[in-house]
């Protein structure tokens, strides 16, 4: 590559995005199909508002068309990983079913659908996928990548939709479902065409990301206004102004890490499943605006993303409104210039904002979790451009979270997927007494995920109500133990809310449900100027607990 045309390339924020291209099961003929049996999944959301029509209406249409055998098979797949997903295939098979036609990809479940379609596609089950409301078009986004064609139904139905709306749907589909599961060659193509409109090519295997010239001032220097709609023509970006990421910006960030650039991180999520690797961090760092010294703590935050128990493979793409919370605590928090003092979640805190974006940023770009193609967020909200704070220990009267998990010496990253801050705002509480009536009282409502699944909590306080708890007896343990002991909602008042399909049980004895599971699952940070006003970050709860990941300096062998 020559100097003159690298320099009007700029690296490529997706990594490498790959488009798989799936080869679809020899479909029956309709006589066949007639013979053989029909293995029908409902994946238990069929029980939800007037979805229980879907299946009925479909077996008496299929009825009508000559198809009566029928396998019907009924499981959750909310929470399954891939090797659950293809066992369940296996299983299938094993029920010597011909075809398969599987109800319903709604809402956050869709990625597993999918998935689940086409390893019986793979094991030669023709299949179709009934869709519904948002999920439909997640499902097509995953299809996009993962597939390159599914026989996918979209229904516009949701829970509240009329029975009559969805008898109509689910019979005007009925020809179609047919036709999908016994047609073949160019017909079968069209049928399982996939329409998504972002990326129609996959990423160029050199990792550069093509230019065209009037992205180039006369001077040769960058057009900013017209790199920013050229990566916005590509769903690039979060919508704000970015640095473009050029070759030098990124050999700076590469400077500050130890790390093979093409390292994994973590694998197998969003819709295109593109591996995130170091390389693709530090081109988000670019972008996001970050100084050198955050790297480190960067790679920590997403690593931390990716264990299994962060639940990122639902929370990339999750229709709950919150954001990726990443709380740094250790000396290289204040060696990177990260704030924890007045004003630390909100702007002016260069190190702080770079931080949380270029978190957000990364899963945007590899991930393909793009805002309003493949997120199902119904309102999002501003913690999904940045959600970052540090711990400072000159302001807390107890021992930090890195001091609780580790020691002195070292730093390390708590993420979390949360609401934004809940405000806690109480200026005349003279007594400990007082202020945990306030506390308590934030803790939950009954429109926090945290009230139907209980789960993590962060408590931040500031210095002022911290000062007060402690100087009257309260250490960090004290305060877990009895916000999980008090915290709790009446089951009778969670029935008929909340969460389709989570049913609140009660667990103190009393027909009340606390919102932990236990006083470990509430971290305590104290944080801010001085002053009234703490906040309480509810979480997202389902399948997703906090993360704790310790950081290692560049000046070690590794970055890890």
């Amino acid at each position: 590559m020559t100097q003159e045309t690298r320099a009007v390339r700029l690296l490529d924020p997706r990594g490498c995005l790959h488009l798989a291209r799936l080869a679809l099961a020899l479909r029956p003929d309709p006589d066949e199909l007639a013979r053989s049996s029909l293995l029908i999944y409902d994946n238990a959301k069929m029980e939800v508002g007037a979805f229980d029509r879907v299946l009925p209406v479909l077996k008496d249409r299929l009825a009508a068309n000559g198809i009566t055998r029928i396998i019907e098979e009924r499981a959750s797949i909310r929470g399954s990983d891939t090797q659950s997903l293809d066992t369940m295939a296996r299983r299938f098979q094993a029920t010597g079913a011909g075809a398969v036609v599987m109800a319903l990809a709604d809402m956050g479940i869709s990625p597993a659908m999918v998935a689940l379609a086409i390893a019986l596609e793979k094991l030669g089950m023709p299949t179709v996928c009934l869709t519904a409301g948002p999920g439909s078009r997640l499902a097509r986004a995953h299809a996009h990548y993962r597939a390159g064609r599914l026989c996918l139904i979209d229904y516009d139905i949701h829970p509240g939709s009329s029975s009559d709306v969805i008898t109509r749907l689910v019979n005007d589909s009925v020809p179609q479902v047919l036709a999908m599961l016994t047609a073949n060659g160019d017909t079968l193509n069209e049928l399982a065409r996939i329409d998504h409109d972002v990326d129609p090519e996959p990423a160029a295997a050199d990792g550069w990301l093509e230019t065209p010239p009037h992205l180039l001032t006369k001077s040769g220097d960058w057009d900013l206004d017209a790199v920013h709609d050229h990566f916005a023509s590509l769903h690039l970006g979060d919508g704000l102004p970015f640095i473009p990421p050029t070759p030098e910006r990124y050999q700076a960030m590469l400077a500050a890490c130890a790390d093979d650039p093409e390292q994994l991180l973590f694998a197998d999520i969003g819709p295109s499943g593109t591996p995130m690797r170091v390389r693709d961090a530090l081109v988000a760092a670019v972008m996001a605006g970050c100084r050198p010294p955050v790297v480190p703590i960067l790679l920590a935050a997403l690593r931390a993303l990716g264990r299994p128990a962060y639940g990122l493979r639902q929370a990339v793409t999750t229709s709950f409104s919150g954001g990726h919370l990443v709380l740094v605590s250790g000396p290289l928090a204040q060696a990177a210039g990260l704030h924890g003092g007045q004003g630390c979640l909100g702007p002016g805190f260069r190190a702080n904002a770079g931080l949380g974006r270029a978190v957000n940023l990364a899963l945007i770009n590899v991930c393909r979790s793009v805002p309003g193609k493949a997120d199902l967020a119904c309102l999002s909200s501003p913690a999904e451009f940045s959600y970052c704070l540090a711990e400072d220990p000159a302001l807390s009267p107890w021992p930090t979270l890195s001091q609780e998990r580790f020691d002195d010496r070292t730093t390390c990253v708590m993420v979390l997927k949360a609401e934004p801050p809940h405000a806690m705002m109480d200026f005349a509480s003279s007594h400990a007494a007082s202020l945990m009536g306030t506390l308590l009282d934030c803790c939950t409502t009954l429109g926090s995920n945290n009230a139907y699944v209980p789960g993590p909590l962060v408590v931040v306080l500031t210095p002022d109500h911290a000062s007060l708890l402690a100087e009257s007896g309260y250490d960090k343990n004290r305060l877990r133990r009895e916000i999980h002991q008090q915290v709790k909602t009446p089951v009778d008042a969670l029935d008929g809310r909340g969460i389709v399909g989570i049913t609140a049980k009660a667990d103190d004895g009393r027909g009340n449900q606390r919102v932990t599971r236990s006083p470990d699952d509430i971290q305590i940070v104290v944080a801010g100027g001085k002053g009234g006003h703490s906040a309480v970050i509810l979480p997202w709860s389902i399948h997703a607990d906090t993360v704790v990941e310790p950081v290692v300096s560049p000046a070690s062998s590794t970055c890890r």
